[in-house]
């Protein structure tokens, strides 16, 4: 009786769990319990409303509501005890219902019937005795509760029925109450065997369905099962080939210890292995529970699934389960783990683990009030290491330049890889923007060495911004952004150095995309316009071409120096439209000088190497009608160094038109022999720095545009000198035997139509 009351267990009979199966039926039953308290309860109050104080009435009343209410909330969080093992406290919680009910219905028993007639208190037996006859047969999931209520309000009915000498009513209400606890015992009794039968068909079902579903789906390689020692039984060939060793070894033996390995006599076990026993010991369900298991000294993955087995009486016998190897699945999905968070070339961390990493240092310095730092790095020249030795030869220079960050991390700092060439380090926290500093110029010095890569010395250097959160940033993305405008900054001064962010940076980079917006739409708004500088003969000073120069003049930023969005349209390439609009513009406008006048016009290396450009001149100039004799195309020797071969020809096909080329400011760049030599060039532009510097009597300029002037004559190419200011100048060029003379002495950029009136005499050019 005890038993069934839940108040003793005995025997190997899991009782918690039996408790959570008698229990799990509480939550669909509790409504209907509070709504029929509720109802009997304001029947009661009708019937002593004329005899007992309202105030009371509606106390005791509110009082049983309230139980029920509480009662119908409590029972509602054992739903799920038929899947768990039921605790003592939540066992006399629940009783607590049934108690505080009989207690307040036996408060009407004494106190309110000697102030009711003899009817009223026959009529309040007959409820009272209703709902103990309702709880035996609708609640018996909750026998205590039901014994404990009808033991209470039954002894507060005798006892009033004792004092009323009521003898004979009071002994058929003790007989009544006996009878309803006996029932209470009996029906109980019945509930919970008949629930332990149905749970023990549900779990042989269970396994049933899940054998047949592992085994349909081909993801289990065996059987396995254990019994209440947890030791082998049963074992399958299968399961015996897995465990490394013949049936008869391992049949009998603890299925812990022979998947432990050498692990099992330390007890350092895995915590994959931790978490089976618990689950064995403690006869739980459990699925795909991926294990690290030894076999014969080899770390193996196995995915193991297995349900507790219990005999016709409910008492657990044993597991019986599936399992499978998944060491090769294992392996795969960490070794895509990694190669989801690592760079393959140099072991360093990539781009996702350096953000995340990021994140969790903003959050850390947020947290405790500290700062953390980003650095990015990107390589100095090592473009022209891919370029001249191969992309092999560039991989292994990115691994030892990666080998030199590791060496220079220290605690609370990640190096990690971003793309290409550029790398970035975080530090998690920084106590002084000095240790940044140091740490970035220890980086610029190291990867500043030398390295050694197949028999190749090879050089590079670094350029590294920084930023610092969350004084430069709240956010990985604002972070990342202004550490990246510091490293521009760096770049655009020749690298070499270190440069932390400065809001002024973030000005200047919106300053700069709203130029690339406008200039995006430069040319549909008709904003670009063409200026015209004189190219004169240096003995007659009279006009032998015009070069062309391009001017914007936007609607949204005023006139804007070409030194400024000539950039930025060659890196947005922008420069190729700009580019056709130029030729196509100074073809047309050049139709109006002179026959025996030229145009100069600047093509970018962008431009030259598009595959379509000798197409763009012949349009230009069939549109335009200039004959291809009087258009002269200016390179600069930067051309060569992207694609010497396409530039060659490119080049070479547009003096098959006919069209002359230039070779602009020659000496001031990658200056080689061999592109003389190999293109016939009509003119070679000597650059206005060895002008001012011979205007100087400077020894080294001088001797240059001696060596330029002389090696033209001997290949039959003419020179321009540019830069020409003074009279002083002009003079110089003359005796130094330049052919042509450009610059602000003869005359500015001008516009179209200022350039037309040099030819009708309303203007003039100085001459010496």
């Amino acid at each position: 009786m005890l038993a069934v009351l839940g108040l003793s267990g005995t025997g190997d009979t899991d009782w918690a769990r039996l408790r959570g199966l008698q229990y799990s039926g509480l939550a669909t039953l509790t409504f209907f319990r509070a709504y029929a308290h509720a109802i009997l309860g304001l029947f009661t109050a009708q019937i002593y409303q004329g005899s007992i104080n309202f105030f009371w009435l509606a106390a005791w009343l509110g009082a049983l509501v309230f139980v029920q209410v509480r009662g119908v909330y409590f029972d509602r969080t054992l739903a799920d005890a038929e899947h768990r093992r039921i605790s003592r406290k939540e066992f006399y919680g629940q009783a607590l219902t049934p108690l505080l009910s009989g207690a307040l219905w036996a408060v009407p028993l004494l106190a309110f019937t000697p102030y009711g007639s003899l009817t009223d208190l026959m009529t309040l037996l007959v409820i009272v005795a209703t709902l103990a006859a309702a709880s035996i047969y609708f609640y018996a999931a909750a026998p205590l509760g039901i014994f404990v209520f009808t033991l209470t309000v039954g002894t507060a009915a005798v006892a009033h029925l004792v004092w009323q000498e009521l003898w004979s009513v009071a002994v058929a209400g003790t007989l009544y109450g006996v009878s309803c606890l006996l029932g209470t015992i009996e029906v109980a009794r019945t509930y919970l065997t008949a629930r332990v039968a149905e749970s023990g068909v549900a779990e042989k079902e269970e396994v049933v369905s899940l054998l047949l579903r592992e085994f349909e789906e081909n993801e289990a390689d065996w059987l396995w099962e254990v019994d209440t020692s947890r030791r082998l039984r049963s074992v399958s060939p299968r399961f015996a080939f897995a465990l490394g060793s013949p049936q008869k070894d391992v049949e009998g033996k603890p299925l812990l210890e022979l998947i432990a390995g050498q692990t099992w006599e330390s007890g350092k076990f895995p915590t994959s292995l931790h978490d089976l026993a618990e689950r064995l010991k403690h006869c739980e369900n459990f699925s795909n529970l991926l294990v690290n298991v030894t076999i014969r000294g080899e770390k193996r993955w196995w995915e193991l699934s297995g349900t507790p087995m219990r005999d016709d009486r409910g008492r657990f016998v044993g597991f019986r389960g599936v399992g499978s190897d998944v060491t090769e699945a294992r392996n795969s999905s960490e070794k895509i783990a990694y190669l989801a968070r690592y760079d393959t070339l140099t072991s360093l961390p990539n781009r996702l683990q350096l953000t995340e990493a990021l994140g969790d240092a903003l959050k850390f310095a947020e947290q405790w009030r500290t700062r953390c730092a980003l650095l990015m790095v990107d390589l100095d020249r090592f473009k022209s290491v891919n370029d001249s030795l191969g992309h092999m030869v560039g991989d292994k220079l990115l691994a030892q330049v990666s080998a030199r960050l590791l060496a220079l991390m220290g605690e609370d700092q990640l190096c990690g890889r971003l793309g290409g060439d550029e790398f970035a380090i975080v530090l998690r926290d920084v106590s002084d923007f000095e240790s940044v500093r140091g740490l970035a110029n220890r980086v610029i010095a190291a990867l500043s060495e030398p390295y050694q890569v197949d028999q190749h010395t090879l050089y590079v250097g670094a350029s590294i911004g920084s930023a610092f959160g969350p004084r430069d940033g709240k956010t990985v993305e604002e972070l990342m952004r202004n550490a990246d405008l510091a490293l521009y900054r760096s770049k655009d001064i020749g690298g070499g150095e270190h440069f932390e962010f400065e809001p002024v940076l973030h000005a200047s980079a919106e300053e700069r995309r709203q130029l690339e917006v406008s200039l995006r739409k430069a040319l549909d708004r008709d904003e670009m316009v063409l200026h015209y500088q004189p190219v004169v003969d240096a003995n007659s000073s009279s006009i032998v071409s015009f070069e062309a120069l391009v001017r914007w003049d936007s609607a949204d930023h005023g006139f804007v120096s070409p030194g400024k969005f000539i950039p930025l349209a060659e890196e947005t390439r922008l420069i190729v439209p700009i580019g056709k609009w130029v030729l196509r513009e100074a073809c047309r406008q050049a139709r109006s000088w002179p026959d025996h006048v030229k145009v100069n016009v600047n093509v970018s290396p962008e431009q030259l190497l598009e595959p379509d450009f000798h197409d763009d001149v012949v349009k230009a100039l069939a549109e335009t009608g200039l004959r291809p004799e009087r258009l002269e195309v200016e390179v600069t020797e930067s051309i060569f160094l992207r694609d010497a071969t396409t530039a060659r020809t490119a080049l070479e096909q547009i003096m098959a038109l006919g069209c002359s080329v230039a070779l602009d400011d020659f000496g001031t760049g990658y200056s080689s022999l061999g592109y003389i030599r190999k293109l016939k060039f009509s003119t070679i532009k000597v650059d206005r720095t060895f002008v001012q510097g011979a205007a100087q009597n400077s020894s080294e300029s001088l001797a240059i545009i001696n060596a330029v002037v002389a090696m033209a004559k001997s290949l039959d190419m003419t020179t321009t000198a540019e830069g020409v200011e003074t009279l002083e100048e002009a003079e110089l060029i003359r005796r130094m035997g330049c052919d042509k003379i450009q610059g602000y002495y003869f005359g500015r950029p001008m516009t179209h139509d200022d350039a037309l009136k040099l030819f009708d005499g309303s203007a003039e050019l100085k001459s010496a």
